[in-house]
């Protein structure tokens, strides 16, 4: 089996582009547009965002993005792996590159919001040791979004 790398990457690149909007209409055929977070690809280059590319063989796999919020936190946002790559253990790879960075950013605590119909998302987070919370941010109490978080640093 290939292996696969995690490298900082900008986001404007073909791929990328592909894999978010496979994303988008994952999300859209699961959730109204009203509980669906997504961010913009302009908004993924802001210099506040790190975002992380997945790679096997070269070709990209999966992405996802760690959003400073100003105040020593991050949010993830834009977690994504193609359909064809599930089972390689890449939404994990991710999340420990952004558990990295963050820690390297000296930040507190990492938050999400995530949708109640994607079970191994959710279980990703949980086995990794993210805790349900109140909405943060922005965010407004949705009863299709799981809000989480977990400090950085914390080892499961």
């Amino acid at each position: 089996m290939s292996a696969v790398v995690i490298a900082e990457e900008p986001p404007r690149q073909p791929a990328i582009i592909r894999l978010l909007e496979l994303s988008d209409v994952y999300a859209a055929s699961l959730y109204p547009a009203e509980s669906n977070h997504l961010v913009d690809i302009a908004t993924l280059e802001k210099p506040t965002v790190s975002f992380f590319v997945a790679r096997r063989d070269g070709e990209i796999v999966g992405c996802c993005a760690l959003v400073e919020a100003g105040d020593r936190t991050a949010e993830i946002k834009r977690m994504f792996v193609d359909p064809e790559a599930r089972g390689l253990k890449v939404g994990k790879r991710l999340l420990m590159a952004i558990e990295a960075k963050a820690e390297r950013l000296g930040l507190t605590a990492i938050r999400l919001e995530t949708g109640i119909y994607q079970p191994e998302a959710i279980g990703l987070y949980k086995t990794s040791g993210y805790v349900e919370r109140t909405p943060f941010g922005a965010y407004l109490p949705d009863p299709l979004s799981l809000f989480m978080e977990k400090p950085v640093g914390q080892t499961v």
